[in-house]
């Protein structure tokens, strides 16, 4: 079930309403139209202590593609799927090691060897993986802005595929067995 968000004249969130609705609001000049993606139409008045329900957004991530679904109680509210782009940007620094090679090899004048610019803060992620988290924050942000949410679930699972396999798995035979 696919509701429209839907935010009062201060831009406050409120609780989301109908394709139904929002279209009569639309049709009687009521509301405007605020975002396309994800739709949103903003009321011309402003509403005076409004009551809102608990909104849950979940988070399924994943390494090409991320699921979210934003849950009314048991009910899913909206969902949608973010795909990621971490194998485009790997391409796109390894062609861009490729140039810096080549560009060494070449014969030019001698260049002092740099050494001393490999420290990385201690924070650091490789670009594809700080891709993914930032796309997911975008998105959780986004949604912030335009549902009154409440809660934040991420599901969080480690597999061993060995052990799922072979059960009698231990010690020295996980090093005998498939990556």
């Amino acid at each position: 079930m696919n509701l429209v968000f839907v935010l009062d004249a201060n831009k406050q969130p409120l609780a989301p309403c109908s394709p139904r609705r929002a279209k009569l609001l639309l049709k009687n000049r009521k509301a405007a139209v605020f975002r396309r993606v994800p739709f949103t139409i903003i009321l011309k008045r402003a509403v005076e202590n409004p009551v809102l329900p608990d909104h849950r957004l979940k988070i399924d991530p994943g390494s090409k593609t991320t699921g979210l679904a934003l849950l009314s109680g048991a009910a899913v509210i909206w969902a949608a799927e973010v795909t990621h782009r971490g194998q485009r940007i790997k391409d796109a620094l390894a062609t861009r090691r490729a140039i810096r090679r080549n560009r060494r090899q070449r014969k030019t004048r001698y260049r002092q060897p740099r050494f001393l610019n490999r420290t990385r803060a201690a924070d650091w992620l490789p670009p594809s993986l700080q891709s993914r988290v930032e796309n997911v924050l975008t998105w959780v942000n986004r949604l912030r802005r335009v549902c009154p949410i409440t809660a934040l679930s991420q599901e969080l699972v480690r597999f061993d595929t060995q052990l799922m396999v072979n059960a009698e798995v231990s010690g020295v035979a996980y090093q005998q067995g498939e990556l």
